[in-house]
């Protein structure tokens, strides 16, 4: 089930379980090493619940701190708020999903909608693999998404509004999914958009000129520092903040190769090149960018149910052009994932779903915020727990 965050704690696998865990939301091809970094009415059971503004703590200026946190006294006495988060690629297996196709006819018409969008048998491969033809990018991205989605499904079938959530996000690719949660963008939409998105990706630098690696003990300021020093004349960005001691840096080999060595001297616990082709959510992606610009253009963007906490701003959005400009900007901007999860805090929010597969994103907002109580529901087993704790 990709769990890698479990992984970490075995004697073997480390160097695997830091490749799933620090690059959530980019693109690996096992075996080559390439990488690619049904609409619901508002009101439905997926209609979310906003959080007043008042619960939100003000920065200096009066201004929406940038990483809020909670403050208690202010949210005595007031429900507190849920979330959806949806995983990125990494945590792509065959077979994701199905558990829920087969049991619940919601479930099973997300993969059949999302063939037809596709022209394609995209649910035969998520179903028989194998893995290394799922991986590839315009296969793994609408694919996750599918089973994110058929996952939504299948809790809404058995829970109704129960779970109903003030926010939705996602990691990387899972912003689709969050959005196509939300209304916001159709399921047939998002699944074309993905495929075009993973395919521009892996396009828009050639094999071997990119690189990434995953800095584990460094903090967000530190590794951004590292990052700069070892630009160079080349490119090497901080690509994504995943959580307070884990960050991913992307860009030109030679300079990400350099940023290894600067780390470890700087006192990472680990520094670890990435088995990539190309180097994800860095100013080398801007090709991908100006693809996917195009390709929103002209797809219709609803105001969401509620807010999507954006990759990019690190806060939540409902205005559709804002949402459509941030999703160009994520190809080549920062995942603030630790920062996202810390806005949410500050929202209210108290627990969390992570819908799909794997529970990658569980463990981060654990390392991040242990108020948030996040649980994954990947098939439908999960139900179980959710049932007792609700």
């Amino acid at each position: 089930r990709g769990n890698a965050f479990n992984l970490l704690h075995g004697r073997s696998g480390l160097i695997q379980a830091v490749f799933r865990i620090a690059t959530a939301g980019t693109d690996f091809r096992p075996g080559s090493g390439e990488w690619n970094g049904t609409p619901v009415p508002p009101g439905g059971s997926h209609a979310c619940q906003h959080v007043p503004l008042r619960y939100l703590r003000l920065g200096p200026g009066g201004g929406a701190s940038r990483s809020p946190r909670r403050a208690d006294a202010d949210m005595r006495g007031a429900e507190m708020a849920k979330a959806y988060i949806f995983p990125g690629q990494g945590a792509q297996a065959v077979g994701m999903g199905q558990e829920f196709a087969d049991r619940y006819p919601a479930s099973r018409r997300v993969f059949e909608e999302v063939d037809d969008a596709l022209g394609r048998r995209l649910s035969d491969l998520v179903r028989e693999g194998p893995i290394e033809t799922l991986t590839l990018t315009e296969n793994a991205q609408p694919a996750l998404m599918a089973a994110s989605m058929a996952a939504l499904r299948a809790l809404e079938s058995e829970f109704g509004d129960r779970f109903r959530p003030s926010y939705v996000a996602g990691h990387s690719l899972g912003e689709y999914s969050a959005l196509c949660a939300a209304g916001s963008l159709t399921l047939r939409d998002a699944a074309r958009l993905l495929e075009t998105r993973g395919k521009a990706m892996q396009d828009a630098v050639p094999v071997g000129e990119g690189a990434m690696a995953a800095l584990l003990g460094l903090g967000f300021e530190s590794a951004e520092a590292v990052a700069l020093e070892a630009a160079g004349d080349g490119v090497c960005e901080a690509a994504n903040d995943n959580d307070p001691r884990q960050v991913v840096v992307s860009g030109s080999r030679a300079a990400v190769e350099r940023a290894v060595e600067i780390a470890r001297g700087r006192g990472a616990r680990r520094a670890v090149m990435l088995p990539v082709s190309a180097p994800f959510h860095c100013a080398l992606m801007q090709p991908a960018a100006e693809a996917m610009r195009e390709a929103l253009a002209s797809i219709e963007i609803k105001v969401p149910s509620c807010p999507l906490v954006s990759n990019v701003a690190a806060k939540g959005v409902d205005e559709p052009q804002e949402i459509r400009e941030l999703l160009v900007r994520q190809v080549t901007g920062t995942v603030r994932w630790r920062e996202s999860v810390e806005w949410m805090a500050g929202a209210g929010v108290s627990s969390a779903l992570e819908l799909g597969i794997g529970n990658v994103l569980s463990g981060m907002v654990r390392r991040i915020d242990r108020s948030i109580t996040c649980r994954p529901v990947a098939r439908p087993d999960d139900f179980v727990e959710l049932g007792k704790g609700g």
